[in-house]
């Protein structure tokens, strides 16, 4: 009768300590795992490469450029046409000057069209996220949905704020010949000049901004780019038609009025102080956002 002999395990020990070692490194990388999903800044490099690498999106930053740089150019002609035109007439000449630095307003006369092509690329930037279906792979990566929302929010804000922004600065360079040609001067290197060129990039941003949100809360790209140009398009012209002391006072809080305000040097008639615009417009931005976000995390994919 042959009997079996029975080894003692050589690597109880070996597991036991391998099992204590796998622990601990399990321990370490839990500290220092951040929970569920990549970090925010690999979250945030991930939409700025798609944002970067979609042509779309190269094409419509480029249409801004060159819709801000030559309208601008046009109102310049325009501007120096009518300044000069109104030597010969007194009254004319006096309307003008009722006006300010008309000469001034030049560089940003493309700002109504920026608005609308860069507040369109935020609603489809994360709208067509859910026609495709890539919001699922988009939420699986970064299941807390959250971060993703934002970082997509800071890529569109800040490169609408950037390309704004260049532009005007490029529309003044090209406006300053144009004017001198009419004898009237416009001094792109003031402090004034910068301000408004900065409070006008920042109030495009937040177009774009209040175009993410539409996008995210309507999740349909045709839906969502008619919001926002029955926003800054249409309710302007429909309250401007419509005739009452509360309709002219309403007028005051769409956010395509708060502009003027931000942008004027002193107080103007019939229009918000400089930190009541700033506050409408505020609202304008967080209100759609923040509803956005919550819908987001409570809603399917």
């Amino acid at each position: 009768m042959s009997s079996t002999t029975l080894e003692p395990n050589p690597s109880g020990r070996g597991a036991h300590s391998g099992a204590a070692h796998n622990q601990a490194n399990g321990g370490a990388r839990g500290s220092l795992s951040a929970g569920p999903g990549p970090s925010f800044l690999r979250v945030l490099n991930s939409e700025a490469i798609k944002f970067r690498t979609l042509l779309s999106t190269l094409i419509l930053l480029a249409a801004t450029v060159i819709v801000i740089i030559g309208v601008g150019a046009l109102a310049a002609w325009g501007i120096g046409q009518a300044l000069q035109a109104s030597g010969s007439d007194p009254q004319r000449s006096a309307a003008l000057a009722a006006q300010g630095d008309i000469a001034a307003s030049a560089p940003s006369a493309g700002i109504a069209f920026a608005q609308l092509i860069l507040g369109s690329l935020a609603v489809l930037l994360i709208s067509s996220e859910f026609t495709t279906g890539m919001a699922r792979s988009t939420f699986t990566a970064v299941p807390k949905r959250i971060p993703a929302f934002v970082a997509k929010l800071l890529v569109v804000v800040v490169s609408a704020f950037l390309v704004s922004a260049v532009s005007l600065y490029l529309a003044g360079l090209v406006a300053v010949p144009i004017l001198d040609n009419y004898g009237h001067t416009l001094d792109v290197s003031s402090g004034d000049y910068y301000r408004t060129l900065l409070i006008t990039s920042a109030y495009v941003a937040a177009v774009a901004a209040i175009g993410m949100a539409l996008g995210a809360l309507i999740r349909n790209s045709a839906g969502g780019i008619m919001a926002l140009v029955g926003i800054f398009f249409v309710l302007p012209i429909a309250l401007q038609i419509i005739q009452g002391d509360f309709v002219a006072e309403l007028r005051k809080f769409i956010p395509s009025n708060t502009l003027e305000p931000l942008t004027a040097t002193q107080h103007l008639a019939d229009t918000l102080e400089t930190w009541q615009a700033a506050l409408v417009l505020g609202a304008w931005v967080v209100i759609p956002l923040v509803l956005a976000a919550v819908l987001l995390k409570k809603r399917d994919v």
